[in-house]
């Protein structure tokens, strides 16, 4: 892609007033809810997207999930960590980069910056009911015993909000209870 190919697709995706050359060969995408940076080597030979998703003290619980989505579900993108932030990246050889890669590359990017750590929390929620699968069936419990279990649970604060209502506690609960019951045949 030429600089003017990628400055036209960037003005395409967005607006012309939201796209402005901070300098020869890089961009920045300037929205209410985001700012995407697009940034050219010095030789013009590599391009890199980046969009800056959270800081780093917010998702550091949670940095295995974010590596193990590099590996299975950002597809050509990637989560990165930088100067205490988690980012969105975007890495091509511009010479090979399509205008339509670019604008699928950057649509990536802020599907994962609007998912922000809910994907990867919903992920380590389900390594973590998985995990109590399968050590309630070592036990020989049944799915009946394990929910039970998980009601104590919360009654004694151990999991969820001491102070939550009955009605968020049992939401909580039957949320639960469905995943439970579909990984209790599976595993």
């Amino acid at each position: 892609m030429t600089l003017e190919e990628i400055a036209g697709t960037l003005t395409e995706l967005f607006s012309a007033e939201v796209v402005k050359s901070i300098a020869p060969g890089s961009w920045q995408v300037e929205t209410p809810d985001f700012r995407l940076l697009v940034l050219l080597s010095e030789d013009n030979t590599w391009l890199r997207v980046l969009l800056p998703i959270m800081p780093l003290q917010e998702a550091a619980a949670f940095l295995t999930q974010f590596l193990e989505a590099n590996f299975d579900d950002t597809q050509e993108t990637r989560y990165a960590v930088y100067d205490g932030v988690v980012w969105g990246v975007f890495q091509h050889n511009s010479g090979t980069l399509t205008n339509a890669d670019f604008a699928n590359a950057i649509a990536r990017l802020i599907s994962l910056y609007e998912a922000g750590v809910n994907d990867v929390f919903n992920n380590l929620v389900e390594t973590r009911i998985r995990e109590i699968v399968k050590a309630a069936k070592q036990q020989g419990q049944s799915l009946a015993a394990t929910m039970q279990n998980l009601d104590r649970f919360y009654a004694e604060g151990l999991l969820g909000d001491i102070d939550q209502n009955p009605q968020g506690r049992e939401q909580v609960l039957a949320a639960w209870r469905q995943r439970l019951e579909r990984l209790w045949v599976e595993i």
